[in-house]
């Protein structure tokens, strides 16, 4: 059962790789028993959020941890999903802390597009130089997207803003990556 405990994090040291591990077993934990995407998303953006200030600068600068999820993954009003080859791919707000965001990204458009078009992560040291930035907060300055892959397909993403540049690198990328894996695993997809 989820607690409240889950989000403390206490003293690491500035050690961002010991706060990462903690956010994968909590997650690990969080989504034992739990397929629904929402609630799994909802617990793990709050996990990231609580995580990213209890670090150091720039992590501590993070202020947007979310995700966004594929159009054709929400249910429609008749309960299935809508598969339809014609419908151009989108990505529509899901879980986050933060700020209010976009809440329509078509794939392709922004960071978010891109790496949702690519199915690759992709780390933009300083926004305002990524060619179609699409500013949600204008404090952001840095982003990272890591898109979460069903068979192959990015069924959503998640995306972390900073306000400062150069806000996240390799140790970011990676153990993000592991987190997107786990929440792919964890969750059902149409």
């Amino acid at each position: 059962m989820p607690h409240a405990d889950s989000s403390y994090f206490g003293a690491a040291n500035g050690n961002k790789a010991e706060v990462y591990k903690q956010v994968l077993e909590q997650a690990q934990g969080l989504v034992t028993g739990q397929r629904n995407w929402v609630s799994n998303f909802s617990n793990v953006a709050s996990l990231l959020w609580h995580a990213y200030a209890a670090l150091p600068a720039p992590s501590s600068s993070v202020n947007w941890a979310g995700f966004y999820i594929r159009q054709d993954q929400y249910p429609s009003p008749s309960g299935t999903s809508t598969t339809d080859p014609s419908v151009k791919k989108n990505l529509w707000l899901g879980p986050f802390q933060g700020r209010p965001a976009c809440q329509e990204i078509r794939f392709g458009r922004g960071v978010c597009g891109a790496a949702a078009e690519k199915r690759e992560t992709v780390v933009v040291p300083d926004v305002l130089e990524f060619p179609g930035h699409i500013a949600c907060d204008a404090s952001s300055r840095s982003e990272i997207v890591v898109p979460i892959l069903s068979n192959g397909e990015t069924v959503a993403i998640i995306d972390i803003d900073c306000a400062e540049p150069s806000g996240f690198d390799d140790e970011d990328k990676k153990y993000l990556e592991e987190l997107a894996i786990l929440l792919a695993e964890s969750c059902d997809w149409a």
